[in-house]
């Protein structure tokens, strides 16, 4: 088996990724221009992509391809009907940043909330030695306590970030873009209540049709002058010239970025002109990048692989898994590769079906 990593450090150089090389040949290519692709990817089994469009133009050469892995939960860069009309199979990775993402929410906030840039450079600077007071009160903030804070995107990362928002004693309102059914426990309302009723506004959202350009010049003339607005869903989202005007003519207090338009940023993005980190904080879209994140990531990515090459052995584990138990012995000895599969791959809504000559029993479903 060949695997090909083609940007391989969007994952970063402190991951061990020596468990690959126990499954085959492993080549790893740092970036890849889409006009590289088609030379690195032709002897491939595998390829491992973060970033890397993979389409007809990018990989017609790869004649033994049979799986692709996605380092990410976005698979916006797959072209899904090509690779199906050449029945090459994908995987992606859900739910492993949950924890990293919703601690980088809170850091992101409360530097902005609580005015830290400002308080760590009066001390630095001096101002604090020999100062007439033991406390000093020019920037004053708030407790979240009491607030409101909107989310907009309740999926597990919208939903760790109320969860925790809770417990500072914020009350949580959502706004879903897609218009899914309301989820218990959280109170869902249309987006221009949450944009004039809330104290805190995050995104935790996916890019789509329903919520490209959705923070426009309109909805920052609709928020508090008070609200702080975090974006940790896609750069896309906000229209960053409007977000830019909103900040700059006090409009709104502050913002805090981890994700761009363009990426990395673009010497031309209107908000790279502001320097005044107490208005607006951006980090290189890190949220995700926790070690323990990343090491999580990597595991799944591993698992993927080898049960995708033994399921093939055995029979098709793609979707909905037909499994002839002949080829396996016994139920017993089926069963225990299932919950193996459970326990180790990222795959979500997945059934297992055991077939025989008389009939086909569901042994059971992934998480």
């Amino acid at each position: 088996m060949k695997i090909v990593f083609l940007d391989a450090k969007t994952i970063g150089d402190d991951i061990d990724l020596s468990g690959f090389d126990a499954l085959g040949e492993v080549t790893r290519y740092d970036f890849t221009t889409p006009e590289e692709a088609p030379e690195r990817v032709k002897d491939a089994d595998v390829l491992i992509i973060n970033k890397v469009p993979v389409n007809e133009q990018t990989i017609p050469t790869a004649a033994h391809l049979k799986l692709v892995c996605v380092t990410a939960t976005g698979t916006n860069n797959l072209d899904k009907d090509y690779l199906a009309s050449r029945g090459i199979a994908w995987r992606n990775v859900a739910g492993y940043s949950t924890e990293t993402v919703t601690q980088h929410t809170f850091a992101m906030l409360f530097y902005l909330l609580e005015k830290l840039r400002y308080y760590d450079d009066y001390v630095k600077n001096g101002n604090y030695i020999n100062d007439t007071c033991f406390t000093h009160f020019s920037e004053h903030f708030s407790e979240l306590n009491g607030k409101t804070w909107g989310i907009i995107g309740l999926g597990a990362i919208g939903r760790r970030v109320a969860q925790i928002a809770e417990a500072f004693g914020a009350h949580v309102i959502y706004y879903s873009a897609s218009g899914q059914p309301a989820q218990n426990g959280y109170t869902q309302v249309d987006l221009d209540t949450l944009l004039t009723t809330s104290d805190i506004i995050s995104v935790h959202a996916p890019l789509n049709e329903y919520t490209e350009n959705l923070l426009d010049k309109d909805a920052f003339a609709k928020m508090k002058k008070s609200c702080i607005f975090l974006n940790l869903g896609r750069g896309p989202i906000v229209v960053e010239q409007d977000l830019y005007d909103a900040l700059i003519t006090d409009e709104i207090a502050a913002a805090g970025l981890d994700v761009l338009c363009q990426e990395p940023m673009s010497e031309q993005n209107p908000l790279f002109q502001i320097k005044d980190s107490r208005k607006l904080l951006i980090t290189p879209h890190i949220a995700w990048a926790g070690i323990e994140a990343r090491m999580r990531l990597m595991d799944i990515i591993l698992n993927q692989i080898k049960d995708f090459f033994v399921c093939d052995q055995y029979g098709d584990l793609r979707s909905d898994f037909c499994l002839n138990d002949r080829k396996f012995g016994t139920t017993h000895k089926l069963r225990s590769l299932i919950d193996h599969h459970l326990r180790k791959t990222g795959f979500f809504h997945a059934k297992f079906f055991l077939v025989n000559d008389q009939h086909t029993d569901c042994l059971g479903s992934s998480i």
